[in-house]
């Protein structure tokens, strides 16, 4: 009765959220009573018993405890083990874009953040609602991650069943998008979920998620609160097998695709011990004093860490650092190619505000992967770009592209850069720019076309004077949001790449754009 393509423009690509994730039952949900609103950070709806580390979840779960949420004031990365067994993460502070929501994006587990109406004590262990009611550990909470409600009840679930009409309809989306679509994904489980939901390569691999275990983590404080050259290569030589074993195996998930690994981005502090007990252990292996490496860890604190020490300016200090990555990456790809594999890696050089800092770390980069593949013999191709994510990099685009092979848009970093705002903090004051009808919504969480949009348009444009083939692409969390993909598609961006549960999102809002534009619908 009607065509594929109109077909298409009848789904909401959101509406796939409710086959991707768990849901509530709607008999359950119908007796059930909001308590609180957040921010719908991951979608899905998840009930459990509230814990308030990461430590006490992982020892829930070994007692038997089946249902758990985590409940944090902030999440970071010690979190992660935790974050790895919830079914579900509540967060008091935080926006779109905090960790808590960009971690559990990835892992498709459903988060409510920034829920500030929340009084929480860590210490205690106590969740105080705004009508007073107090929560303690092991009470029941549900969440709602596409929402952003709360409950302080059980509120039964219900999995998702995705039967074979779901893969005929994202087959007509793939015969008419012209939109690549690729993955977010740090780990092989994301990777391969991704490749499940039809993900064409990994878009952004963020390295420093790959520090986050007990072991690893010690190792990457050790490299960072080094205060020789020689403590930290010993440290990086420590880092490094952890690195080329990870690679190989998204290599390996991704079966040939291309895989898009960025280098260190954060700014240190985040990894930085925070307590005496986990500097102590650090002191010892380091052969430093307790107060030696107490005033280093506070040396190394920021007033504004996200525009402080880090991305590229962590390897134009630390250029040892972008030498073992780089080792790591290419010795991945040398072994993974030996068993029939053709891998190209694209190594991305995050944060590049002028062509110089590119240039300078481009070059250890090369210098660095010539020397490997040249001792052993093999031929391999690879590229090196880097992140659009500061103004001016989009604004002197043609220069940066000289030396850069290919664009990736970073469009968190560039919405928080462009409009001024703090993405962890902004919640608090956004709420009133809503009320009071200055936004519309969260500027977080689609491109602004207006601003934003205006300038990846400039970098677009600059980027092909220079290099006519450059490959350009999305991989901020805009990249699973259907508006912002239809933006990428008219600029002719070669992909979008966004968590793993959002790929058939943006895999279905690429061809709704394509249809549109075949259709002249604007």
């Amino acid at each position: 009765m009607i065509t594929k393509e109109e077909a298409l423009l009848k789904v909401e690509p959101k509406q796939l959220d409710q086959l991707l994730h768990p849901n509530f039952d709607a008999d359950s949900l119908k007796n059930a009573k909001v308590v609180a609103t957040g921010l719908a950070a991951s979608p899905g709806a998840a009930t459990g018993r509230i814990y308030f580390t990461a430590e006490d979840v992982m020892a829930a779960k070994e007692n038997g405890v089946q249902d758990i949420l985590l409940v944090r004031l902030e999440t970071s990365p010690e979190d992660i083990e935790g974050m790895n067994i919830a079914h579900g993460i509540l967060t008091i502070r935080g926006g779109m874009t905090s960790h808590a929501a960009v971690v559990a994006r990835g892992m498709g587990t459903c988060c409510v953040s920034g829920c500030g109406v929340l009084k929480i004590d860590e210490e205690a262990k106590v969740l105080t609602l705004p009508d007073g009611r107090e929560l303690h550990e092991g009470d029941y909470m549900s969440l709602d991650g596409s929402t952003g409600n709360v409950y302080a009840e059980e509120v039964k679930t219900v999995e998702p069943i995705i039967e074979g009409d779901f893969d005929t309809f994202m087959g007509w989306a793939d015969e008419a998008r012209k939109l690549k679509v690729r993955t977010n994904a740090d780990t092989p489980r994301d990777a391969k979920q991704a490749r499940t939901f039809g993900a064409e390569g990994i878009g952004l691999c963020r390295t420093e998620h790959m520090f986050f275990e007990e072991e690893r983590i010690f190792n990457f404080r050790r490299m960072i609160t080094a205060e020789t050259l020689e403590a930290r290569e010993e440290a990086l030589e420590k880092i490094l097998p952890y690195q080329r074993d990870d690679f190989e195996q998204l290599f390996k998930a991704m079966e040939g695709y291309g895989v898009n690994i960025r280098f260190l981005d954060p700014p240190l502090h985040e990894f930085l011990p925070h307590t005496d007990e986990e500097i102590k252990p650090l002191a010892e292996s380091l052969g430093m004093t307790f107060e030696a490496l107490k005033a280093r860890v506070e040396s190394l604190k920021e007033f504004n860490p996200m525009m402080g020490h880090r991305g590229c300016r962590l390897a134009v200090t630390y250029p040892e650092i972008a030498a073992m990555q780089t080792r790591a990456v290419i010795e991945a790809a040398i072994n993974v190619n030996k068993e029939g594999l053709s891998v190209e890696p694209e190594i991305m050089i995050p944060l590049i505000g002028d062509t110089k800092e590119l240039k300078f770390v481009k070059n250890v980069v090369v210098e660095t992967a010539d020397k490997i593949i040249a001792e052993a013999g093999v031929e391999l191709n690879y590229k090196v770009g880097t992140m659009i994510e500061i103004p001016r990099a989009a604004l002197t685009a043609d220069k940066i592209a000289e030396d850069a092979e290919f664009f990736s848009f970073g469009t968190n970093d560039l919405t928080q850069m462009t409009y001024g705002f703090s993405r962890d903090d902004a919640a608090k004051f956004l709420s009133d720019y809503y009320s009071k009808q200055i936004f519309e919504s969260d500027p977080f969480a689609k491109v602004d076309q207006e601003g934003v949009g205006q300038l990846m348009k400039i970098a677009v444009e600059k980027g092909r004077q220079t290099r006519p083939d450059i490959k350009l692409g999305i991989c901020g969390e805009h990249g699973g949001e259907a508006s912002s993909v239809e933006f990428c598609h008219r600029l002719g961006l070669t992909y979008v790449s966004c968590s793993p549960f959002r790929v058939p999102l943006a895999r279905l809002a690429a061809a709704q754009a394509a249809v549109k534009e075949e259709m002249g619908i604007e």
